[in-house]
């Protein structure tokens, strides 16, 4: 009996030990893949304007990186159908890598439409570098909700650590030399998380290719799906209305009386914030069920913005914009675990693909939108935003209540 006790405990203790390596090497790799796609838009803009060329064409170029990953979806069936999803994603960190970097040295010599092309490319992989990374994790992070949760958490992490490191390296390093370099540090930080990528635990593929749907299916069935279909609508509206923080951070500073320099610090406490909030999800696990979850945490998302644009003093506004970014990354562990447990398992990748393609596109859009509408009224955007959000949880509720009285 003891025998049988002693040998059973070592297996425990390797499970275990398992699961928090290969966990610590998706947070690696993520971050160094995430980093470099946050960081590519920054230092290709800062690249053209300072070698003298327009402001149009930097934000085309910049365009260039950010604009495909709306047609991610259409080359992520390959994670489903793959032998081994890790080479997958390794080549398209490669891809995203290379690209980049021939663009970057291409540009002083070539005429634009050249390296433009080639940020097409790498923006074009960029989904797998975010979403097909993420549609690995819940084979690594252990069988149960309370660690798939946990590790959601170190998930949404990767993306503020990524979205914070790959701008203020380029920054830093095109002070310190110029932005060519910036980009192709980042350039070499995607090669080597492939690298880290090929060290993830394997996992065999959920299904044959024959049983995995094309990109439109996965689309349809994503519609057709109540949890997938709200975990689709509530991520892209958060994501246009979030997007109007950091315009309204800048454009509110005459309103709070504080240097224009002051919006930084809005921007670092929300990004401050998304930390605070990742980090809880990790040390506490959400034990709700996903679908209505993100809908509760929508509302109050919504309920920051409005706080945001009705503060009227500096410091308030601090703890506003910090408090948007708790929530807001409470929200995103919210819809990382439903689409983990809603998604079929043939299309996980796939499902993970689209929204975060479509959250990033709407990001895009929200930053627009609000640039244009801020010159009018500087909390405009924000007022507009938490209505916006209201609605889709609104239309979450009747959607849930609809579902489960038609018994779907």
């Amino acid at each position: 009996m003891s025998l049988l006790g002693g040998k059973s405990r070592p297996r425990t203790d390797t499970g275990k030990s398992s699961v928090s390596g290969g966990l610590a090497r998706y947070v690696l790799a993520a971050t160094l893949a995430r980093s470099a796609d946050g960081g590519a838009v920054v230092a290709i803009v800062l690249l053209v304007t300072t070698s003298g060329a327009p402001g149009w064409l930097a934000g085309i170029l910049g365009a260039c990186i950010t604009a495909p990953h709306l047609f991610g979806p259409l080359i992520a069936r390959r994670l489903d159908t793959a032998r081994d999803g890790r080479t997958v994603i390794a080549l398209a960190c490669i891809a995203h890598g290379v690209t980049l970097a021939a663009a970057v040295l291409l540009y002083p010599v070539t005429p634009p439409i050249l390296p433009g092309g080639l940020l097409l490319a790498s923006g074009l992989v960029g989904p797998l570098l975010t979403g097909g990374i993420s549609s690995r994790l819940a084979a690594i992070a252990g069988s149960d909700r309370t660690s798939q949760r946990r590790a959601q958490g170190w998930d949404v992490a990767t993306y503020g650590i990524g979205g914070t490191i790959g701008p203020a390296l380029v920054a830093g390093v095109s002070a310190w030399a110029d932005p060519a370099i910036a980009a192709l540090l980042l350039a070499a930080s995607t090669v080597i998380a492939a690298a880290v990528v090929r060290l993830l635990p394997y996992s065999p593929p959920a299904a044959v290719p024959s049983d995995v749907p094309r990109p439109g299916q996965t689309l349809r069935m994503m519609l057709g799906s109540g949890p997938l279909r709200r975990t689709l609508y509530l991520t892209v509206v958060v994501a246009l209305c979030v997007a109007a923080l950091p315009i309204t951070a800048v454009a509110s500073t005459g309103m709070l009386r504080v240097e224009p320099a002051a919006a930084g610090i809005l921007t670092a406490a929300y990004g401050l914030g998304g930390l605070i909030g990742s980090a809880g999800v990790m040390i506490r696990p959400m034990r709700t069920d996903a679908d209505p979850l993100m809908t509760w945490l929508g509302a109050a998302v919504g309920a920051a913005l409005c706080g945001a644009a009705l503060v009227g003093v500096f410091p308030a506004a601090v703890v506003a914009y910090a408090l948007a970014g708790l929530l807001n990354s409470c929200f995103f562990a919210a819809t990382l675990a439903a689409r983990s447990e809603y998604a079929p398992a043939e299309a996980r990748g796939q499902v993970f693909v689209w929204v975060g393609a479509l959250k990033i596109t709407a990001g895009s859009a929200g930053t627009a939108l609000a640039g244009a509408m801020v010159a009018s009224a500087a909390q405009l955007p924000l007022f507009l935003a938490s209505g916006f959000i209201g609605v889709a949880v609104i239309a979450s509720i009747l959607d849930r209540y609809r579902s489960r009285t038609a018994g779907l």
